[in-house]
């Protein structure tokens, strides 16, 4: 992990830095932290969206709202393919298919599934790595970790919180069973999941069946009015509370 630049405001450092992945591949990332943060802290991992990157609006509001009210550490990648990393041709073929079937009014939910899919087995891999370093540093250390992900960042987030033992907690969202349901089925850490009751990118019954699948004794739904980008604003207060529950 190298730092490439370093900026401070209203109590929160923000971190540039990049991250080579055992395939070689550069990772950009980004880390907040209560500044002069010293020793250890709960880590909260944040996947974006779809066409989004490590520095979406809803991102960074969320992040510095985790570090100044929960004086967590906050951390973001570019998911493959996104923000300041090229496409595989294969990416580009899926997203070229899933906007034929959006012009068409066709299904949509199988194109997003392996889309995700694709993505995931390069993502998987990177997340573990960037834990690794992370937790190295002074001012995060081995402490708690948590997972918040909607739509590409779910479908990326299940399959790496099945994977890794050290997260303890995720707040997931805004994605159907088709993709990772295997994965779902071997997450037993507390489940926050979030479901827009009018989603026209994962049908409601896809989205019921992922929460379903989740293997965890404690699992809650929230379900909402709204299309796929129609997220209420107090989830934020509402993830705040339940990362502050299982990683303090």
């Amino acid at each position: 992990m190298r730092f490439t630049s370093r900026t401070s405001s209203d109590g929160v450092t923000e971190q540039l830095f990049t991250l080579t992945s055992t395939s070689g591949a550069v990772v950009p990332g980004v880390l907040w932290t209560p500044e002069h943060a010293a020793g250890v802290r709960p880590l909260i991992l944040m996947g974006h969206g779809g066409g989004q990157h490590k520095q979406a609006p809803g991102i960074v509001g969320r992040a510095r709202r985790f570090v100044a009210e929960g004086g967590f550490a906050v951390a973001a990648l570019d998911a493959p393919g996104h923000g300041d990393r090229p496409r595989s041709a294969e990416q580009d073929r899926i997203i070229g298919e899933l906007r034929t079937r959006a012009q068409a009014g066709g299904e949509l939910a199988p194109v997003v599934a392996a889309l995700h899919n694709l993505l995931a087995g390069q993502a998987v891999p990177e997340w573990r790595a960037a834990l690794d370093a992370l937790q190295n540093l002074d001012h995060v250390g081995a402490g708690p970790v948590g997972y918040w992900g909607m739509s590409l960042g779910c479908g990326l987030g299940v399959p790496f919180v099945a994977a890794e033992p050290r997260v303890r907690a995720a707040v997931l969202g805004l994605n159907g069973a088709e993709t990772s349901a295997e994965a779902a089925a071997r997450i037993t850490v507390p489940v926050e999941f979030l479901v827009q009751w009018d989603d026209q990118l994962v049908p409601r019954a896809a989205s019921l069946a992922l929460f379903e699948l989740f293997a965890s004794a404690e699992k809650t739904l929230h379900a909402n009015p709204g299309g796929h980008g129609d997220v209420p604003v107090f989830e934020l207060d509402s993830a705040l509370r339940f990362f502050g529950r299982h990683l303090s």
